[in-house]
């Protein structure tokens, strides 16, 4: 499956104007170099010389995300609203592509940040269906399974006041637990052990679920690893603060 869906993005990228491949090459080199702000107006670039190609909008889409994570509450906002747009945009012209399920799963939730009430109970149902659906699509796309599995913390960790609140008004969430979050860390972790906010997040999993030994060891391996994307700086420095407290509260 994984092979499948590399080689429709492969095919997707040569059916692109020459400018815009040359625009996604780019924006490709900034994103891996942890500029996001000029990954974003390289694909933005290439949207414009193409705007029927789903890999030029997820990853606009995906970079608005990215500038949109670490910034002010204004500025966080507009890349947020921006970033869904474009993730819409991705999966209306390639909905048998993981990616634009996946980028769309992830702006949502994002903007669920952002909203209250009945609005962020339907957003936070359509992150679980996009991520179930990217799973389907590609089994191999690790990300996929660890915003499933934030999904699964989240809901799990709302208070039961308001679980009937939700339900009650709004039909309710479907079922969540920290096992089941768990469960899909190591499922993303299994297939990429190299990123650092899997684990990261495990360890917080497994924090919630009273197991410190298990949480040490994934902050232990967060802490190690090489950074491969922007956020990971971030991720290390709260996993070693995380790993700090669970020390001190051992001795």
């Amino acid at each position: 499956m994984k092979k499948i869906c590399c080689l429709l993005s492969g095919l997707l990228l040569l059916a692109l104007p020459l400018a815009a491949q040359d625009s996604i090459a780019q924006g490709d080199a900034a994103y891996d170099r942890f500029d996001n702000a000029a990954a974003l107006k390289h694909y933005q670039a290439a949207y414009a010389a193409d705007s029927t190609n789903c890999i030029a909008a997820w990853k606009v889409s995906r970079a608005h995300v990215d500038i949109g994570e670490f910034a002010g509450k204004e500025a966080q906002r507009t890349n947020y609203y921006a970033g869904e747009k474009f993730a819409r945009k991705a999966v209306a012209l390639c909905p048998g592509d993981d990616m634009t399920h996946l980028t769309l799963a992830i702006a949502v939730g994002r903007v669920a940040l952002m909203e209250g009430g009945k609005k962020k109970v339907e957003l936070s149902k359509e992150v679980k269906s996009e991520a179930e659906a990217a799973i389907k699509l590609n089994p191999r796309n690790d990300v996929a399974y660890h915003v499933l599995a934030r999904w699964n913390r989240e809901v799990a960790n709302l208070s039961g006041i308001l679980k009937a609140f939700a339900k009650v008004l709004y039909g309710g969430l479907p079922p969540a637990s920290r096992e089941k979050a768990a469960e899909l860390f190591q499922k993303a972790v299994e297939l990429n052990p190299g990123y650092v906010n899997h684990h990261f997040e495990l360890g917080i999993t497994y924090e919630d679920m009273g197991k410190p030994e298990l949480a040490r060891a994934e902050y232990e391996k967060a802490i190690a690893l090489p950074r491969t994307v922007f956020s990971d700086d971030v991720h290390k420095k709260e996993a070693q603060e995380r790993l700090d407290k669970i020390i001190k509260k051992m001795k």
